[in-house]
């Protein structure tokens, strides 16, 4: 099932009932699970550990270089989960010397003409829509969606089940369960219409709806609202993921709309 027109590194470790079609190359340190299918054109240099039943389209180019002028050609990796479908054009790098790998989880699906940089990593069920560029060191969360055209800045952490709108450009941190979008990104609201979908009761909903009321609408800075949510929503895990997030947040979190005015002119 390998096209004769291919270029396959005989060192290559290459799985049951894989198809590779035309003018794809495969380099030597290269791991390929059981049926995975691969275009043509593809390329698929050293250091690519790909999932089984993954589908590669054609001209997208697997574990290259990072762009990182401090990567000196450490042995590292990009790691791709089972179920996983990278369409055309996309461009993944391999980790450098802070991660030593790039991970994008298992059942995620990348769109055509993506990136995604070096040290980044993707939980499971991620979707990357069409041209959304991933800066290094970024990391996606279980379940979230980022819409056409958006650019992530790098070190920037996305939480599970977030949605980002399309042309959105994200500088800051995007809690777990929110809406976001606009240039800068924003707080819109929380992902309610993805959540139902994952089987999410209206209870939890709720309880993530009443955090974020106290986070973005009731005029407190962050430090006094967690302190606000600690004293009145109950003790819950959903609860104690969203306050850990921002509590662990570098770069703060996204704020908003009427908020990001000071933000553009202190530039942060």
């Amino acid at each position: 099932m390998m096209h004769a027109q291919s270029v396959i590194h005989p060192n290559a470790k290459i799985g049951k009932n894989v198809r590779i079609d035309a003018f794809t190359t495969i380099a030597e340190d290269v791991v390929i699970g059981d049926d995975t299918w691969i275009g043509s054109n593809v390329t698929i240099m050293n250091g690519a550990r790909i999932g089984k039943h993954c589908q590669i389209f054609h001209g997208a180019i697997i574990a290259a270089p990072p762009a990182d002028l401090k990567f000196e050609g450490e042995n590292t990796t990009a790691e791709i989960g089972d179920h996983t479908v990278i369409r055309e054009f996309v461009s993944i790098h391999r980790g450098t010397h802070e991660k030593m790998k790039t991970t994008i989880g298992s059942h995620c699906l990348i769109m055509a003409y993506c990136h995604v940089a070096h040290d980044c990593v993707l939980e499971d069920h991620c979707i990357m829509s069409n041209s959304t560029q991933l800066a290094g060191h970024v990391t996606v969360g279980h379940h979230a969606i980022i819409s056409g055209m958006c650019g992530v800045n790098q070190f920037v952490r996305i939480g599970d089940h977030a949605y980002i709108g399309g042309f959105t450009t994200v500088r800051k941190d995007v809690p777990p369960y929110v809406r976001a979008g606009n240039i800068p990104a924003t707080f819109s609201g929380i992902n309610s219409v993805g959540m139902r979908r994952r089987g999410f009761s209206s209870e939890n909903i709720n309880q993530i709806l009443d955090v974020y009321r106290i986070l973005y609408n009731s005029n407190l800075n962050v430090t006094q609202a967690l302190q606000k949510i600690d004293e009145v929503i109950p003790d819950t895990a959903l609860r104690n993921q969203i306050v850990s997030f921002i509590k662990e947040s570098k770069r703060g979190i996204i704020r908003n709309a009427s908020k990001t005015k000071s933000d553009e002119d202190t530039g942060e």
